[in-house]
């Protein structure tokens, strides 16, 4: 009896696996959180307050916070030395002074319960937190008569510095906040903003950097992102975010919910312009119907190409292909699908020596991701007796 009940056990548990975690399994348990491994990709859930989700993400990735920050920061931090002739830690200090009077507490004391549980110190876990995001990126995201089903397909190519090795430290983050949003990353040990980003409510968001460097007197955009994926449930709640809240710099967003709802931003400390679905811009070539597309301009004039090309039979699987370079550069650090009808997302990191757009991509879904952590996290304590 013993052993049909010991092997009974062992099927439902494997095919709690297959349902809910698509191959994944946990590596790490914390009381706030679990490190799993899914596809070869690791996967950081934490759940409960600021300082409970801080602490749990130091804890459970503690071997390698501090290869990302201070290590992986010093090589960011002279290579900016050398192209800008300026030290990067005074400027990291002036933009924390500037931008942390408009950061929600929240995420700075998740910060420095990250920083204590990783034994870094606190300015490393702020400095890598609030660094100029310099990215050079494109965002595409499709419904209708451009996808194959109707329904949205939404691409956020990311493209920076693969020479610092960022990517030996990808991290596809789960974060559960108390009485907010649940929401995923595609992110970075030790990093609690986010610049790649889908909810529970399918609300999927990437952005694509600007200029306006020096202008640091608002909310950080990884926290900006984050804040959004965290509060809102729908594109015009996400608007009205950015629309209320104090911006940095000069950057654009690409940002699509389940319900179809679709649109670009452009977004500096002062001005905030709204692309609607199949809208045409001076600055962009032939934008298709039914899609929202935001790129350098070299770079656009073939992504508008293809995104005709393949007009009206775009699928996930057909998107990868569209990003693949010259959209995507040579520094290509992360790619991502979202489908936020179904909560799917396939992302794909930079290799040692190949762009994300030439690797192998990782499908996984958030709404499962979700439930294997609620089915998979250590028990609450029994009460004292």
């Amino acid at each position: 009896m013993r052993t049909w009940c010991l092997w009974l056990t062992a099927v439902v548990m494997l095919s709690s696996l297959a349902l809910f975690g698509q191959n994944i399994r946990v590596m790490t348990r914390d009381a706030h959180g679990l490190l799993a491994q899914t596809q070869g990709k690791r996967v950081l859930f934490v759940a409960g307050t600021p300082e409970e989700m801080g602490a749990a993400h130091g804890r459970l990735l503690a071997r390698i916070i501090p290869k990302v920050t201070p290590q992986t920061m010093s090589l960011v931090a002279a290579g900016y030395c050398f192209s800008k002739g300026e030290w990067f830690y005074d400027r990291l200090e002036e933009i924390v002074t500037r931008a942390k009077p408009h950061t929600p507490e929240r995420f700075l004391t998740e910060c420095l319960a990250m920083s204590k549980a990783a034994g870094i110190t606190d300015r490393d876990g702020i400095c890598a937190n609030f660094f100029p995001e310099l990215f050079h990126c494109s965002g595409v995201a499709v419904r209708g008569k451009a996808s194959a089903d109707g329904e949205v397909v939404h691409a956020r190519v990311l493209d920076y510095m693969t020479d610092v090795n960022l990517q030996k430290y990808t991290v596809l983050q789960v974060f559960m906040p108390k009485d907010m949003n649940a929401w995923l990353s595609v992110g970075y040990a030790g990093f609690m903003g986010t610049v790649t980003a889908m909810n529970e409510h399918g609300l999927a968001m990437g952005e694509i950097g600007g200029g306006g460097e020096g202008n640091w007197d608002g909310m950080p955009m990884t926290f900006l992102m984050r804040d959004i994926m965290e509060r809102a449930k729908t594109v015009r709640e996400a608007v009205a975010i950015l629309q209320e809240t104090p911006r940095t710099c000069e950057y654009y967003y690409v940002i699509s919910d389940r319900s179809r709802d679709m649109v670009g931003i452009y977004a500096t400390p002062t001005v905030l312009e709204i692309l609607e679905a199949g809208q045409q811009h001076e600055r962009l070539p032939t934008v298709p119907a039914d899609t929202v597309m935001i790129s350098a301009p070299s770079r656009a004039k073939v992504l508008s190409e293809r995104l005709r090309e393949k007009l009206g039979a775009i699928t996930p699987e057909a998107m990868i292909e569209i990003i693949k370079r010259p959209v995507a550069m040579k520094s290509n650090l992360h790619n991502a699908i979202f489908k936020p009808a179904t909560l799917d997302v396939w992302f794909a990191d930079a290799g040692q020596k190949k762009p994300a757009c030439d690797m192998p991509y990782v499908h996984v879904n958030l709404g499962k991701l979700i439930e294997f952590y609620r089915r998979n996290s250590a028990p609450k304590p029994a009460p004292a007796q």
